[in-house]
């Protein structure tokens, strides 16, 4: 799919549901990519709104408002996407957003950790019960998985990094994303496009999928149902 065409299904997709952070986030990520930095900035900014942990769409917005010559509104957006990335502990996203406001002649903020006292205290262990798992995405404590939801390193980060919780929210995320772009999997690009969307939701950036992809396999072949999800990420 073009860039034109996907910008012009994620228009469709937020105009549909304006509640839906995923649609504006990827409508926004696709205005970046396409030098259209203001309507990149504005779509960004219903991220953040409606999703304000999503750490990663500050750092986009920020990158956008500094494209667009927005430079007070991008120091404003990047100072708190990078308090949010720090209490997350979301490392790769605090250091881009630092990246990004000393490129404007800005110092990162001081950031005290609190969060870090309240973190995953059971060794990843899902038989510790709820509450004890610590979710990168959104940064607040839930349950791990029983298992990868996928095989290979995509599916196994999910399990170490990604809450029950919000592995169920991205379910239902992904069925409209499959209704609304009428995806059918018998086409590898539209496989491709759900991957796309799964790594946007959970926060999965092209530098983090290729170091997945590059470290040393890990044991984790494990599957679950393939009802939950019918990707197939590698």
């Amino acid at each position: 799919m073009s860039t034109p065409e996907r910008i012009a299904q994620f228009e469709k997709m937020a105009t549909a549901d304006p509640t839906n952070e995923m649609a504006h986030f990827s409508l926004g990520n696709a205005y970046l990519q396409s030098g259209r930095y203001a309507e990149a900035a504005t779509s960004l900014e219903q991220v953040v709104a409606l999703s304000p942990h999503m750490s990663k769409a500050y750092q986009l917005c920020g990158q956008a408002m500094i494209g667009a010559g927005w430079t007070d509104k991008a120091v404003e957006i990047l100072t708190r996407g990078y308090t949010t990335a720090a209490l997350r502990g979301d490392r790769m996203v605090e250091s881009a957003i630092a990246q990004l406001l000393t490129s404007i002649g800005r110092d990162p903020p001081t950031v005290e950790r609190p969060i870090q006292a309240a973190r995953d205290t059971s060794g990843g262990d899902p038989s510790r019960g709820p509450g004890t798992f610590h979710c990168r995405r959104t940064g607040r404590l839930g349950t791990q998985l029983p298992a990868p939801p996928m095989r290979g390193v995509v599916g196994q980060w999910v399990f170490e990094n990604i809450s029950a919780e919000t592995w169920k929210e991205w379910i239902g995320q992904g069925t409209k994303v499959i209704n609304e772009m009428r995806l059918d999997f018998s086409r590898e690009r539209d496989q491709e496009m759900y991957d796309q969307q799964m790594h946007e939701y959970l926060g999965i950036d092209e530098e983090l999928l290729a170091s997945l992809r590059t470290a040393p396999a890990t044991a984790a072949a494990s599957t679950v149902p393939s009802s939950t999800t019918p990707s197939s990420s590698t």
